[in-house]
């Protein structure tokens, strides 16, 4: 990937993170901590996620001092103690609404570059 490739990739995934975190959230039924969700987002892309891992605990901070993430620590036999997130009704509420703002804006881009093949494809968006 070229410079201008990557701070491209850079600069869409500075709004992206949060949705995408909140959609993982919503889709467990058990509480998940950073490492466990860095390594679902890395297996959906077959090792090669869209954004390092060290992106995600300051969004999931930023999540729960909003009030959309709920979080507990646990202390970990391994290592140090883990905080383990899940998705409050509020913040399901704003990931309605960020669905929505995504798909819409989603759809405008594919307007003028065409759709992607995740487009025509995914049974379910972020």
């Amino acid at each position: 990937m070229s410079e201008l490739a990557r701070k491209f990739q850079r600069d869409l995934n500075a709004g992206l993170v949060a949705l995408v975190l909140l959609g993982v959230l919503a889709e467990s039924d058990e509480d998940l901590y950073g490492y466990d969700i860095a390594k679902r987002l890395q297996r959906a892309r077959d090792g090669d996620p869209l954004f390092k891992e060290g992106t995600i605990y300051p969004v999931l901070r930023s999540l729960a001092a909003s009030g959309w993430l709920s979080s507990r620590i646990v202390p970990s036999y391994s290592g140090p103690p883990r905080r383990y997130y899940r998705i409050t009704e509020e913040g399901r509420a704003v990931l309605t609404e960020w669905r929505s703002v995504w798909r819409a804006t989603r759809d405008f881009v594919d307007q003028f570059t065409g759709p992607s093949p995740l487009t025509e494809s995914s049974p379910t968006d972020v």
